[in-house]
């Protein structure tokens, strides 16, 4: 009895145990058929089955009229399975394969040790070289079949190329080697220009060595949508030149920026920092390294260097004090605020504000004057006194208003945000009145002008338009961004009236240009440096036509290292002949007004005269305000004309003088050209005149630049180019 009750105890026991481990068993494998079936079905699936991955084309970026900024170009990328080579070939067969393919590859000394060490792996994907020439990849797929080898693949790949090498380079931005948007556009704009990538699957045994006779299967890639900026990269050339120019002849030391930007919308025509780098080689050592040949763009150290120097995007990273082009915001405040009008009188006496004194830039020498002209005249008391009418919490109501409190949120990383006082005093807001003791961005400022610009309403900077597929089927559009009205249309109106007179009659003199009517603000502030010394940064923003806006300009020069250092004297040109540029290729006409007439000589269209007599050539000339001077024997009025110098068609100013050939020559009549430095329009145009030359200028004042040197020889007739600038400047 007492044996049976001990079995039956076991029994019980093990029934138990039995149990439990059915029911463990039982959890187990419904964990892993429900709960983990999914993750260890792709992971025997992967077991089996060995992927290389094909680089999906990422999209190309496109400027607003479909140019391409930014391509890929296919390429193919080698690779080997170690593991299968050394299971397939000797070693010495290996060492040979592995010489042969380095040779192909045309690897450089580096890359091909690496290359080599590859070979003598414990795995079954090692790269050899990424992204070669399809040439290349065709002659070592050719090899492979040739000498049928196996464990080398040739895989289709992608390679970023740049057709315009820097032009926009900050706003395109770079990618790396795997296509991964590193900067600019291409990163913020990454997920959808990258597509999703396919794959060449093979099956594999335990040791992950291909399995013979099994089937290659490919999963084709995805690629990526295209980008439409709103850049249009005419403008981006035409705006790139300036600048260069611009830092060449005023030896500027901390770089520069330009923004162009359509008012009417907020879209970013034109954006250029400087200095840049080519796209194509991102990582390449910038002009300022002393020794390149040292130089290894991937180190950390190296990365800090670039993104100090070339990779910055003055435009939206750098803040400065906009100086005097900051005087319009103040001006809007004041006109909408009904504190001022343009013919309130007001004058340049020095201010005094918390215990300091403020001084116009010509201290007490402009006296009683307009509003109207005090902006003109740029007089830093006059702001003072309509930001102290209209008091701390208005006055920055407006700077807030403006957006310089807030990042424009353009698409575009590592903009920088505006420094202002926390809790702003009098003081603060006095010196804030005429742009100085706070910082910006340069695309804030450009921003707010354009407000300024098309009757009062800020926009966000728009800088993408559209994404489109392969069969330009548009995706996504992106619309401009109203943000805010600031002022009214009648605010807007009077103060572009008055920025107008500020071009045509103040202190951006510089930058007046014969048929369009531009407006704008002369801007000059400094930065201290560590070494206490001063630096410079002279600005100029301007938009055209005054009337009817279409564009709007910010060029900056950060440390011009000539005197005068201002930027109604070194930007105000620039920028003048700039948007002389921008309006032209627009298709803007030229509208001339009177005062066009009475600074400079009309243009006019030079007639075909040869062929008639003198009489007839005289008559015809006078019809069209021109003189004449004759060349050859014969000078009586029954001569015929064979020649003219100008051209017919050519366009020249009133009261050119053209040369007349009554007879064959073998070269044209001479002459050396005069000197004609700091000459008027007027004493230039006559100078010229008496020796049979033609006058071309630009701007106002007096001539500062020449095209022909004093001295040169040049043939009767020639158009002389001449810059004239006002010294009279802010």
């Amino acid at each position: 009895m007492r044996t049976w009750r001990m079995t039956r105890k076991r029994t019980l026991f093990m029934l138990a145990v039995y149990v439990c481990l059915a029911l463990l068993v039982t959890g187990r494998v419904a964990a892993l058929q429900f709960v983990r079936g999914e993750d260890l079905k792709q992971q025997a699936y992967e077991q089996h089955n060995r992927g290389r991955y094909i680089s999906a084309r990422r999209g190309t970026i496109y400027d607003r009229n479909g140019v391409a900024l930014a391509v890929s170009a296919s390429v193919e990328t080698i690779s080997i399975n170690p593991v299968q080579l050394k299971e397939n070939y000797s070693a010495q067969k290996i060492s040979e394969i592995s010489t042969a393919l380095c040779e192909l590859a045309g690897l450089a000394e580096t890359a091909r040790i690496k290359a080599l060490a590859a070979f003598e792996k414990n795995s079954s994907y090692e790269l050899i070289a990424p992204k070669v020439d399809k040439e290349i990849g065709g002659k070592i797929r050719a090899w492979i079949e040739e000498n049928e080898l196996s464990g080398i693949n040739v895989d289709e790949d992608s390679k970023r190329f740049y057709p315009k090498n820097n032009l926009a380079a900050h706003v395109i931005g770079f990618t790396s080697v795997d296509n991964a948007g590193l900067d600019g556009v291409e990163k913020w704009m990454d997920s959808y220009l990258q597509g999703t990538k396919g794959k060449i699957m093979s099956e594999v045994d335990a040791a992950r060595r291909e399995l013979p006779f099994a089937d290659e299967q490919r999963i084709s890639p995805q690629d990526g949508y295209n980008v439409y900026l709103t850049l249009d990269e005419t403008i981006q050339y035409f705006t790139q030149k300036a600048l260069e120019n611009a830092i060449e002849e005023n030896q500027v030391l901390e770089g520069a920026t330009a923004i162009v930007m359509d008012p009417r919308n907020g879209d970013i025509l034109a954006m250029v920092s400087k200095p840049d780098f080519n796209l194509n080689s991102p990582w390449a050592a910038p002009a300022t390294i002393q020794d390149p040949s040292a130089w290894s763009g991937t180190k950390p150290e190296s990365v800090k260097i670039l993104q100090e120097t070339v990779w910055r995007n003055k435009a939206i990273m750098d803040t400065y004090e906009p100086g005097s082009t900051f005087k319009p915001i103040t001006a809007a405040a004041g006109l909408e605020e009904g504190i001022v009008t343009p013919d309130t009188r007001v004058n340049d006496k020095t201010i005094q504000v918390g215990g300091w004194d403020i001084n116009c830039w010509k201290p007490n020498f402009h006296g009683d004057e307009s509003f109207r002209e005090a902006v003109y005249n740029s007089c830093n008391p006059v702001f003072v006194n309509v930001a102290m009418a209209l008091g701390v919490n208005t006055f920055y109501k407006y700077v807030r208003a403006f957006g310089f409190y807030d990042k424009t949120r353009i698409p575009l990383y590592g903009e920088a945000k505006s420094i202002f006082h926390k809790s702003p005093t009098v003081v603060d807001m006095a010196t804030a009145s005429f742009g100085q003791r706070f910082q910006i961005t340069p695309i804030q400022l450009a921003s707010a002008y354009c407000a300024i610009a098309n009757g009062g309403t800020l926009y966000r900077p728009r800088l993408v338009s559209a994404l489109t597929d392969d069969d330009s089927n548009i995706v996504k559009r992106y619309e401009p961004e109203a943000v805010r009205t600031v002022m009214s249309a009648q605010t807007s109106e009077t103060l572009r009236s008055i920025l107008e007179g500020v071009v045509t009659y103040g202190t951006g003199h510089n930058a007046y240009i014969k048929g369009y009517r531009l407006a704008g603000k002369t801007g000059t502030s400094e930065t201290l440096q560590t070494d206490s010394t001063g630096r410079y940064i002279a600005s100029f923003c301007t938009f055209a036509p005054a009337d009817n806006p279409v564009a709007v300009l910010l060029v900056i020069l950060d440390h011009p290292n000539v005197y005068p250092y201002t930027g109604g004297m070194l930007v105000a040109p620039v920028a003048g002949k700039l948007m002389e540029e921008i309006l032209n290729y627009l298709g803007v006409d030229r509208r001339y007004t009177e005062f066009d007439k009475t600074m400079m000589n009309a243009p006019v269209a030079v007639p075909d005269v040869v062929g008639m007599t003198v009489a007839e050539a005289q008559a015809r000339l006078k019809e069209f305000k021109l003189d004449f001077k004759l060349e050859g024997s014969n000078t009586g009025k029954d001569a015929l004309v064979v020649s003219q110098t100008p051209k017919a068609y050519m366009e020249v100013a009133e009261e050119s003088v053209i040369i007349l050939y009554t007879e064959k020559m073998e070269k044209e009549a001479t002459v050396p050209v005069p000197d004609l430095i700091n000459c008027t329009y007027d004493d230039a145009r006559l100078i010229l005149k008496q020796v049979g030359l033609n006058i071309k200028a630009t701007g106002l004042g007096v001539v500062q630049k020449q095209k022909f040197a004093a001295g040169t020889i040049v043939a009767k007739g020639t158009q002389v180019e001449v810059e004239l600038l006002d010294p009279n400047t802010h």
